[in-house]
């Protein structure tokens, strides 16, 4: 690979994996991982601390001493995605390629990779408050505030009320929440931020009410491999039994999303062995990590 096309490469991994912050609805969850650490390809060291709680304090002999154990829990990416495409020799030269793999890797990422990361990070923690009971019920259209309150109000006594909070919320929720005047007065425009972003939400007693395309919110999918009959075109699908996220809490420390951007790889014609074409490989490793102190401010409503 010439330095050129090194360049190229560089400069469009650097710009995809920003995308892939600021893009998802979910992004704003790689802002807690800053201490994670890979070791190898796939296998990420998360920290967690563990102290004992307050003793008495005795005048004559002083403190209890305490126990406070410091470890790094490894975890493995399950998701391991990529995509590699081919642009002909004829549709561009080496001096306008870079233009075009970046309108092509761009598109790709935006229309591909942001709502199958969004897909899988939602479709987990909705699926972990499903099994762990942690859900509230309602008709959205009648009660869509109380839901929402409800939600907030138990997540609050579990986390504490100084835990900043993020709902999701699909098509038919947030539609439900337009509607009702009890929450009409009570919702202001906030700042929201997803790394380098800077966004303006809308927020509920400081509750970041973020909408998703309801493609986003189901409660399982399947990840097509790309070359088995019949998931050739790649991406997902909900699957059989998946159930339809009407509501999502979640603590907004309470969930990493871990990502690891291989470099986009660019080969020119000459060192393209399938045909005479520019080809473009893309690799993405990525999963969702709960923080177990914050597993229990996690409610979702699903239907």
């Amino acid at each position: 690979m010439s330095l050129h096309l090194e360049g190229i490469s560089q400069k469009m991994t650097d710009e995809l994996d920003k995308a892939v912050v600021q893009k998802p609805v979910t992004g704003f969850m790689t802002d807690n991982n800053l201490r994670s650490k890979f070791v190898g390809t796939k296998t990420v060291m998360i920290p967690e601390v563990n102290v004992s709680g307050l003793g008495d304090y005795d005048r004559d002999t002083g403190f209890v001493s305490g126990t406070v154990s410091v470890s790094a829990k490894p975890y493995t990416l399950s998701m391991d995605r990529g995509r590699s495409f081919q642009l002909d020799r004829e549709d561009n030269d080496e001096s306008g390629i870079a233009d075009l793999a970046g309108q092509v890797m761009g598109e790709f990422v935006r229309t591909q990779v942001v709502p199958e990361v969004d897909a899988y990070v939602l479709s987990k923690l909705a699926g972990f408050a499903v099994t762990a009971e942690q859900t509230v019920s309602g008709t959205p259209a009648e009660d869509a505030y109380a839901m929402l309150t409800e939600a907030i109000a138990k997540a609050q006594n579990e986390v504490g009320y100084d835990e900043e909070l993020v709902a999701f919320v699909d098509g038919a929720m947030l539609n439900a929440l337009q509607n009702s005047p009890d929450i009409s007065r009570h919702l202001v425009m906030n700042d929201f931020r997803k790394g380098e972003l800077h966004t303006q939400v809308n927020s509920l007693n400081g509750v970041a009410i973020l909408p998703v395309p309801d493609s986003r919110m189901k409660t399982a999918y399947t990840f097509f491999d790309g070359t088995t009959d019949g998931q050739e075109a790649g991406g997902f699908t909900p699957a059989d039994n998946a159930k339809s996220i009407g509501l999502l809490l979640v603590p907004r420390r309470a969930a990493s999303l871990i990502k690891k951007t291989e470099q986009v790889r660019c080969f020119d014609p000459a060192h393209n062995l399938k045909a005479d074409a520019w080809k473009l490989d893309y690799r993405l490793y990525y999963d969702v990590v709960i923080k177990d102190s914050l597993k229990k401010g996690i409610l979702t409503y699903v239907y």
